[in-house]
């Protein structure tokens, strides 16, 4: 039997008022592009005829302006989970104008089957072939699609052109078993398959949409001199770690985040000899990766998605039988499983929004209460890594803003998962040290010259004991900064 067909706005007047949606993708690979735009357009549609219509929306994690964009700018979003950048999306966040609950990506897929969050009324996911008998096969991005698609009602495929068929054979897809008695997960090396190469979903639940459109992917900003410093450090760290024996000779398999700072990072380690070639478990493959698959600095990647610029997503498709045996892209429970991150002794790297100086990590609250991205998959790996990175440059807002203050201003990493804290100036290593201990390596190492006094005396004007805080002024960064704009004008406030 013939898979029903439908154009994008008739797909999206499948969804009712108050449904929850599930959609396909991590970053903008992999997502629907026309039915979400076209999910938009029916809910201003629907405002302008004075009827109420909002969605629910679970994702595999950010996503691309068609999605996040479109549904925020026409306010058609009652609640989101998990990450996101998109800035409209952000904005409303912030404005309170919807509902936003963070959480660990690893865990999502399991809480959806567990009911925790409601129904996953309907499935919208991208993919490059679909079958007559209900074989979905997605295309650069996985997240949580096998779970979407097995509890949804109803699965809207937007079966996009712009991605070759031939992708079939790259993915790993298959979901965890509920507990209780649930076995371990199979994956002992990077390069273990434990799935198939497709999403199984029954046809008559199946809506085809076609489409041919290339991914909203952008690339990613040039490596400046800070980015380059870090990347530098990173290096000169693991050879060290590698000298020292706390590093196998052999290397260890390799996370790292999203966005510049981590593709400067990875850049740096495929320059530097001294690190020989790795190996990659991550969330998000991204053009640095790519071109040490190339050059061969990369023996085989691992993630959820290809989160790359549009010409590097040409040059896969050009060479797309080169990387199919050396990529792989499963679902988010798996490419951030923590129990897969510690049985592999992953090297976990990600970037920090503040840091405070005794170790404690926001990734994701700008002066408290303003939501940035998300906690995305850093929690996932940093708790269970062999070793937990986090990059951040020293300063911002042409130094206005110290990365390193006296206490964060909301924490999404506690200082017993961080060890490793790199700057542009240098490493703090906070294995094995007190919290004084920890502080004194981080204002020694990483903070930025000018606020290295500062901190000194902030340190030195802690209450004596285990931790030597200040609780009368351990937001006087935040507070400078929010009254005068200059987190220098902190000493006002000693």
């Amino acid at each position: 039997m013939a898979l029903t067909k439908m154009t994008p706005s008739e797909a999206a007047r499948l969804i009712k008022n108050g449904d929850n949606i599930g959609f396909s993708g991590f970053t903008h690979a992999g997502c629907p592009k026309a039915v979400p735009r076209a999910l938009a357009a029916l809910a201003e549609e629907e405002h302008n005829a004075g009827r109420p219509f909002k969605i629910g929306m679970f994702t595999g994690a950010s996503t691309g302006d068609s999605i996040d964009g479109a549904l925020a700018r026409a306010k058609a979003v009652s609640f989101r989970t998990p990450y996101q950048t998109t800035p409209d999306m952000r904005n409303a966040i912030n404005n309170e104008e919807i509902a936003y609950f963070d959480v660990h990506l690893s865990t999502l897929a399991q809480d959806l089957r567990y009911g925790f969050y409601g129904p996953v009324d309907v499935a919208i996911v991208e993919a490059c072939d679909v079958t007559d008998d209900g074989q979905i096969v997605p295309t650069v991005g996985v997240g949580i699609s096998p779970t979407v698609c097995s509890l949804a009602k109803k699965v809207i495929v937007e079966l996009n052109s712009w991605h070759p068929k031939e992708l079939r054979g790259i993915h790993d897809l298959c979901q965890l078993a509920d507990p209780p008695h649930r076995k371990d997960t199979g994956i002992t090396a990077v390069r273990d398959r434990v799935g198939c190469d497709h999403i199984k979903v029954d046809p008559a639940k199946i809506v085809v949409v076609e489409v041919n459109e290339p991914n909203e992917g952008s690339g990613f900003a040039p490596v400046d001199e800070t980015t380059h410093k870090i990347g530098e450090n990173v290096a000169k760290f693991f050879v060290s770690e590698m000298k020292a024996g706390r590093i196998p000779s052999s290397f260890l398999p390799i996370q790292s985040g999203v966005g510049n700072i981590a593709n400067a990072v990875l850049a740096a380690l495929a320059e530097n000899d001294q690190i020989p070639d790795m190996e990659v478990y991550t969330e998000v493959i991204q053009d640095a990766v790519i071109d040490m698959l190339a050059n061969g600095r990369v023996k085989f990647a691992s993630g959820s998605s290809l989160t790359v610029s549009n010409p590097t997503m040409d040059r896969i498709y050009e060479n797309l039988p080169f990387f199919k045996e050396r990529v792989m892209l499963r679902p988010t429970e798996f490419s951030n499983n923590p129990e897969i991150v510690r049985r592999l002794g992953i090297v976990a790297m990600n970037t920090a929004l503040e840091v405070d100086i005794f170790g404690n990590v926001n990734s994701t609250n700008v002066m408290g209460n303003k939501i940035m991205n998300g906690v995305g998959g850093s929690g996932d790996f940093t708790r269970s890594a062999y070793m937990s990175i986090f990059l951040t440059p020293s300063t911002a807002k042409g130094g206005k803003i110290s990365a390193f203050v006296p206490m964060v201003s909301h924490t999404d990493h506690n200082e017993h998962d961080v060890k490793i804290i790199i700057s542009e100036y240098g490493v703090a290593d906070l294995r094995g040290k007190s919290p004084r201990q920890r502080a004194e390596a981080i204002i020694e190492n990483c903070v930025h010259p000018d606020y290295r006094t500062l901190l000194r005396a902030y340190l030195d004007h802690g209450t004596k004991g285990q931790t030597p805080v200040s609780l009368p002024v351990a937001f006087s960064f935040h507070r400078a900064f929010l009254e005068y704009g200059d987190m220098h004008q902190a000493e006002l406030a000693f």
